[in-house]
């Protein structure tokens, strides 16, 4: 079995399963997902087209030598008995109306074995538990659950995936620090122009030798370099949901940017993989390819080689990166997701109130909730 590798892509590029830019056709994202020309780390989420992104990217891996690509797959939305929430999506699986606690592995298998089913492949490379609740980081029953599903072989490596949104920051430490010795990968979101609070987590990482994987690298696609002051974009494109500026702000902090990135002879996107790399509990990232709209965009096809070709070594200083930093700084920016101090009224699927407990993992990773995991501005 393959460990991931240093790039990844997702089923959800090109637009079909999750709304950015343009929706491509099947064929073409399959091309896109084929293992081939420096990219051999697929990932794919169950519940994705409730299935369907699993058999495209079954479509693309036909024919592959198993041994020659990595698979990674994310199980935790139950679209099999739950109901769809409108844009909450499918309950979680641990979602108390569906199910008890003494039948979380038996979900966890059902849906672990569609999904290589739907692949048309024996196993995972590793598996994630996709976008928790509060019980799916917390509850040692799912973990058993998980772990299981490694003994039994359906998986190399089991991980966390939290998401879609930030945050999840004292939920994932916990979870990191309660069963470290079982979880091989997280993933988080992390990229030079949303550092916080991604980067709060990684010390706890890299203390529970878990390897990180991190998506949203591409800061909406503006890292590809086509996203523009008033280009236009689909009517659900979920970037619509970003603050009304972002890419005025983002392309001014890119411009601060260019001459760390000239310096080395680093296209955007490749500084922004390579920042996210610096940090050592950093082994992967998976940036979204976006096919944007209007004869200024990019071919998808044409990111995808960019991503491709990210140089193998890293060419960043350590004062560089902190720099980096300092530039796309985005503290208290947004509400977070997850265990919140500013959480008020019944816990949702996404977001709950934060306990004694989670405060004092606070505390021990210097981790003020009150300071630093909320929004200012």
């Amino acid at each position: 079995m393959r460990e991931p590798g240093r790039t990844a892509i997702g089923t959800w590029s090109g637009g079909r399963f999750l709304r950015f830019g343009e929706a491509i056709e099947q064929e073409r994202l399959e091309a896109l997902l084929r293992p081939a020309n420096g990219i051999d780390t697929l990932l794919t989420a169950d519940a994705y087209g409730q299935g369907e992104a699993d058999e495209v990217l079954g479509r693309a891996v036909a024919g592959v030598p198993r041994e020659e690509y990595c698979l990674i797959g994310a199980i935790g939305h139950d679209f099999y008995e739950g109901e769809r929430e409108g844009p909450k999506g499918f309950p979680r699986f641990s979602d108390p109306r569906l199910r008890k606690a003494d039948q979380y592995g038996s979900y966890l298998r059902m849906a672990t074995e569609k999904s290589l089913e739907r692949t048309g492949v024996g196993s995972f490379d590793l598996l994630l538990l996709h976008n928790p609740d509060r019980i799916g980081y917390s509850s040692e029953v799912v973990w058993d659950a998980m772990a299981a599903l490694r003994e039994e072989g359906l998986a190399a490596r089991i991980g966390v995936a939290p998401g879609p949104a930030n945050g999840f920051t004292l939920d994932i430490i916990s979870c990191l620090e309660r069963f470290g010795d079982r979880i091989d990968w997280a993933m988080i979101i992390l990229n030079p122009f949303e550092p916080w609070p991604g980067e709060l987590c990684l010390d706890a990482a890299a203390k529970q030798d878990v390897k990180v994987l991190t998506r949203v690298v591409d800061y909406g696609g503006l890292f590809w370099g086509d996203v523009r002051p008033g280009m236009e974009m689909a009517e659900h494109d979920h970037r619509k949901f970003r603050p009304g500026n972002w890419i005025e702000e983002g392309l001014r902090k890119l411009d601060r940017l260019r001459p760390i990135a000239d310096r080395h002879d680093l296209p955007p996107m490749h500084l922004a993989c390579q920042w996210n790399l610096a940090h050592p509990a950093v082994s992967s990232v998976a940036p979204t390819l976006i096919q944007e709209i209007g004869p200024q965009a990019r071919a998808i096809e044409d990111k995808r080689a960019e991503l491709a070709a990210l140089p193998a070594e890293l060419r960043l200083s350590e004062d560089e990166v902190a720099e980096i930093r300092t530039i796309g700084d985005n503290a208290n920016c947004m509400p977070l997701k997850g265990a919140s101090a500013e959480h008020e009224g019944e816990e949702r699927p996404d977001r709950w109130p934060l306990t004694d407990d989670l405060a004092a993992v606070g505390t021990r990773w210097g981790i003020d909730p009150q300071r630093d995991l909320v929004a200012t501005h």
